[in-house]
């Protein structure tokens, strides 16, 4: 069975997603702090992790470094209220996989969790492979370490440009539409606006390429999407 880690500190909040999540058939581990959270999902090693923001003894940032930089993968999708963007977006870059703001409807929320929990899962066959690294042109790119370098120097990215870039390289030479890239690398079949997916690949041409005006490398093919091309 299918087991997710929800971490709240509101128990009205934390009995409503234990209830719901036990209602789609998943079990359920609930933690009312961030270090009793953190000893769980250790211990039990849940296959996605529910995860508020403000939380007592271990905030949700906290626990997101602590968890990426030791190397976890387990799927985290993160709760904020409205008022914290500044932080959603920190919580993203230090390892969040998704985020959802309060109050939010439960309904979306398990559409969430499906589909974190459908782009952990092991690929189907004939499925294109993700590669671990990748060098083209003045970048060399870790998958692994989530490290990236230009002419030998550091790059800072995003985990969520790491994504974009390892997925459009795994189709190298294919055309990948924008819709894919919202419905595989989101990973749930709706966001606000696909210009979302070119303001990402905007900041990864800045970063990885030679001369982001005119990009060798990551390409635009327009009125469908972009390319890849080693």
């Amino acid at each position: 069975m299918t087991t997710v880690l929800a971490i709240e500190d509101d128990p009205a909040i934390l009995r409503g997603l234990a209830d719901n999540l036990r209602f789609e058939g998943y079990e359920v581990i609930t933690a009312a702090d961030g270090e009793t959270g953190y000893r769980l999902q250790a211990e039990r090693k849940p296959d996605l992790i529910l995860l508020d923001l403000m939380l007592p003894r271990m905030s949700g940032l906290e626990f997101c470094r602590k968890l990426r930089g030791e190397r976890i993968q387990t799927p985290v999708l993160m709760l904020t209220a409205r008022s914290e963007e500044a932080d959603r977006v920190l919580g993203l870059d230090l390892g969040a996989d998704d985020y959802m703001a309060k109050p939010f409807s439960v309904r979306e929320l398990m559409a969430r969790v499906r589909a974190l929990l459908r782009r952990s899962q092991p690929a189907p066959a004939g499925t294109p492979v993700l590669p671990d690294d990748l060098r083209f042109g003045c970048a060399e790119i870790d998958f692994r370490s989530y490290e990236a370098c230009r002419n030998g120097e550091p790059v800072d990215m995003t985990r969520k440009e790491f994504a974009i870039l390892r997925y459009l390289a795994s189709r190298a030479n294919q055309v990948v539409t924008r819709d894919d890239l919202l419905n595989n690398v989101w990973g749930y079949e709706q966001y606000p606006s696909s210009r979302t997916v070119d303001n990402h690949v905007a900041g990864l041409r800045a970063k990885l390429e030679r001369d982001a005006a005119q990009p060798e490398h990551i390409r635009t093919v327009h009125g469908v999407g972009y390319k890849f091309v080693p």
